[in-house]
């Protein structure tokens, strides 16, 4: 597998990562021995970057990374997250970005991985009332205590990223980013390549409709991310499916799955990308690593743009309840 490096001056980790929300049942049920066979592939295919987070399963994600870690210390470098919790009558979901609330969650999230340090530590969502600059003087403090290696956050703009960096650099930035969204192209990926900021697109794989076959809406359970949201919803998702079909033909004339040719086009975008598909199926895993030794050309890329030009997704990415706390800009 390939490296590339997690920011200026940070690790070197394999170009794709893996996403562990899948860990926590997001997308269907699963088991830490399925989590467990997931990450044992990863091993083998050299994949050493896993991305988590505090609230994926309330710590189940964390727990089947800690679990498996014990047996092979020193094989990941691990990202995490904090920042998002529940209001204790209400259980309503709030952003804090307070110094007290991320040492907390921070200390749990070493307690459930089985660690005292972590390569990474994004904020998952910007509380917006808080000076983003104080949230940084707090992780500079994680940092300096040696309980995280870098500071990164989660679905923030071009300009909060700007202001934060000015305090400390950052490491990482993440947000959706496929063939199907492509709202980072609009000002976050140039700001990290020129900042020297890696930057980490997470659902690469359009929360599997690159799959193939793709999903099916009406197999998803209640509790499946994409029930409610709109790219899933008739007559969006049709629509959708119809625009991706070309995509698909242009793959397997190419021998490759559409889920390696989303992938590829990926890490194409530039070499300061680190995208982290998530699954919970060793098998999907290996296929899509594929992408890694993928060589697409400049015509196969203005073709793949001919294809899937910008905006021609259906819906919006989140509802309107999944879109709170996310930084819109431009």
């Amino acid at each position: 597998m390939q490296k590339r490096q997690l920011g200026t001056g940070g690790p070197q980790v394999s170009a794709i990562g893996l996403g562990c929300w899948n860990f926590a049942g997001a997308y269907g049920p699963t088991s830490e021995a399925e989590s467990h066979a997931t990450l044992a592939k990863a091993l083998d295919l050299g994949i050493d970057f896993l991305d988590t987070a505090n609230v994926y399963g309330a710590g189940v994600s964390e727990r089947a990374i800690g679990s498996f870690i014990k047996g092979h210390p020193n094989r990941f470098r691990i990202a995490t997250k904090g920042a998002i919790r529940r209001e204790p009558d209400t259980n309503k979901r709030v952003f804090d970005n307070g110094p007290d609330h991320l040492r907390k969650a921070l200390d749990k999230s070493l307690q459930d991985l089985g660690l005292d340090h972590v390569d990474l530590y994004y904020i998952h969502r910007r509380e917006e009332e808080r000076p983003i600059e104080d949230v940084v003087d707090t992780l500079v403090r994680f940092k300096d205590e040696g309980k995280i290696g870098g500071i990164g956050f989660s679905e923030i703009s071009p300009a909060s990223l700007r202001r934060a960096h000015s305090v400390h650099p950052v490491m990482a930035v993440q947000s959706e980013y496929s063939p199907w969204v492509r709202m980072p192209d609009l000002g976050m990926i140039q700001t990290c390549r020129e900042l020297g900021v890696a930057f980490v697109p997470f659902s690469p794989l359009g929360r599997g409709v690159f799959a193939d076959p793709a999903p099916d809406p009406a197999t998803f359970a209640q509790t499946d991310f994409r029930t409610p949201n709109p790219r899933f919803l008739e007559p969006n998702y049709s629509h959708n499916l119809k625009a991706i079909e070309p995509f698909r033909e242009f793959a397997a004339a190419r021998n490759m799955t559409t889920a390696q040719l989303a992938l590829a086009w990926s890490l194409h975008r530039g070499p300061h990308l680190i995208p982290i598909p998530g699954t919970r199926s060793a098998v999907h895993l290996e296929e899509i690593s594929g992408a890694a030794a993928a060589v697409l050309s400049g015509e196969d890329l203005a073709e793949i743009e001919r294809i899937l030009p910008v905006g021609f997704a259906h819906g919006d990415r989140y509802s309107t309840a999944q879109l709170v706390g996310a930084e819109r800009y431009c």
